[in-house]
Parts: structure tokens; C-alpha cells; sequence
């Protein structure tokens, strides 16, 4: 059986030889990905944006609509009322 420290070395060496491995692939990917390019002529701009993500847009927050005179607490209206409003007149905490 092999002790932790024997393990914990055969990981780090298979991590350096995994890592050079994906350095060699990715040489010879970029490679061919080079050599289609040049026999087609395309540029990255002709590939559309291919593996860029979508940014997120970004939302306006939301207006508040109601105000508890007491405490100062807001509502927004959406989602569950909150337990100061329950049980109440909405319109009578409008903003």
C-alpha cells in the first residue's frame, strides 16, 4: 500500500504531465484551426463572435410603489406582500 505522501507526489506529477499533454493539444489544435482558416479565408471576424458569452443585461431596479409611514419599510409591489401590508388597504401606503 502507498503512503499519502507517495500519492500526493504521483498526483502532482500526473497533474504536470496532464498539463502538458492539454499544452501539446492545444498547439496542435490551434494549429489546424489556423490551416482552415487560411484554406477557406476566413478571419475571427468572419466566425461571428463564436464562444464569446452573452452579457447580461442590466436591469433598472424596480420603483418603489408603497412606503410604511411607521418604519419607512418599502414595497416594490412584486413578490409577496409584506407583513406590514397585510391585511390592509394598499393604496393608502402608495408613494
Amino acid at each position: 500500500m502507498s503512503s499519502y505522501s507517495e500519492l500526493k507526489a504521483q498526483i502532482a506529477e500526473l497533474e504536470k504531465q496532464a498539463q502538458a499533454a492539454r499544452a501539446a493539444e492545444l498547439t496542435k489544435a490551434k494549429a489546424e484551426i489556423a490551416a482552415i482558416m487560411d484554406e477557406f479565408g476566413l478571419t475571427i471576424a468572419d466566425l461571428g463572435g463564436i464562444g464569446k458569452a452573452k452579457s447580461a443585461k442590466l436591469r433598472e431596479p424596480v420603483a418603489i410603489k408603497y412606503r410604511d409611514p411607521e418604519t419607512g419599510a418599502t414595497w416594490t409591489g412584486r413578490g409577496r406582500s409584506p407583513v406590514w401590508l397585510n391585511g390592509k388597504n394598499k393604496d393608502d401606503y402608495l408613494v
